[in-house]
């Protein structure tokens, strides 16, 4: 994603490249350099480049002087081992899959912080510890070209995006209130609030029409990262959802409500009749939940334990 195709979801924030920094072996401070070359592997020069995710690495002129404020010293772009001093970011509002672009250059944030190396760094063989297993930021390449100080950078601030969709006959003709889809919506909203993802959750009411559902999922996955349905996972002639779900999906994964049904099937035998299912469409996760709202609520429960981790798996980042 550049700049110019953002979506009107994802925030745009500008700043500054302070400098550009380059060492040619591991656990040095990096040399400032008046420009770079960063090609699919990183930046060419660098000890740090190659086909890993933390091929460049970012750390804000912010951090720096906050830190040195409390060590009571100064420290200078590079001494972190960072390839980029920036300015204008809050590494605080920082997400794994967040973009920043320098000119044709464009990086993907790939892991933030990172776990400390002790002696094999020069800034804690110094002080006794360091600002970037904390404040770093580790991107991999999408696009090449050259960097230099006073650079313009764009951090485009990726969200997630979900949308939880009730299907049930009765609901939508209005017989009744939907109470499951909200549900989903709350317990998702809240579990994300706690992260550092950026989160936008979207409902909505289907028949159980196997038609709709699947132009539905067709048309919403491209654009979202997950997809809740709640309701049409049982045995009755309406049920559905699964069926759809699974026709569409290149991938199954069956662990997930397998452990599910084993859970909570051991205090109700009727769980057991549940045909939920999770699975990958793309780069989209869907979940297929029963429609009450006690299932809804189990159901997540256990979901949102792996579902961060597998957002990550899906695009490739290493998270163990």
């Amino acid at each position: 994603m550049n700049v110019d195709d953002a979506g009107a979801a994802d925030m745009i924030v500008e700043g500054r490249l302070v400098a550009v920094n380059i060492a040619d072996r591991k656990g040095v401070c990096k040399t400032p350099v008046a420009r770079a070359l960063v090609d699919m592997s990183g930046v060419i020069g660098d000890a740090h480049a190659g086909p890993w995710q933390r091929q460049v690495s970012l750390l804000a002129e912010e951090s720096i002087v906050r830190f040195g404020e409390s060590a009571g010293r100064t420290f200078l772009p590079g001494m972190f081992a960072e390839n980029l001093t920036t300015r204008g970011f809050d590494p605080g509002d920082v997400s794994l899959l967040d973009r920043f672009q320098i000119g044709t250059v464009v990086l993907e944030v790939a892991q933030i912080g990172k776990r400390c190396h002790g002696d094999g760094c020069a800034v804690f063989r110094e002080v006794g510890r360091c600002v970037m297993p904390s404040e770093g930021m580790f991107c991999r390449v999408l696009a090449g070209g050259g960097v230099a100080p006073g650079d313009r950078v764009v951090q485009i601030q990726r969200r997630l995006r979900c949308q939880v969709v009730t299907l049930s006959d009765r609901a939508s003709r209005g017989d009744y209130e939907d109470r499951s889809g909200p549900r989903a919506q709350v317990l998702l909203r809240d579990h994300f609030a706690a992260t550092r993802w950026r989160f936008d959750v979207q409902g909505m009411v289907l028949p159980d029409d196997a038609s709709r559902l699947r132009d539905m999922l067709m048309a919403a996955a491209p654009a979202c990262d997950i997809i809740v349905t709640t309701g049409g996972t049982g045995i009755g002639p309406r049920d559905i959802t699964p069926d759809v779900v699974v026709d569409l999906a290149d991938r199954l994964l069956p662990g997930v409500m397998e452990s599910i049904r084993v859970e909570f099937g051991a205090k109700n035998p009727g769980a057991l009749l549940s045909r939920s299912v999770a699975a990958v469409m793309g780069r989209t996760l869907v979940y297929t939940l029963p429609g009450s709202v006690r299932a809804v609520e189990e159901y997540l429960g256990e979901i949102l334990k792996s579902l961060e981790h597998a957002i990550c798996m899906l695009h490739g980042l290493d998270t163990h």
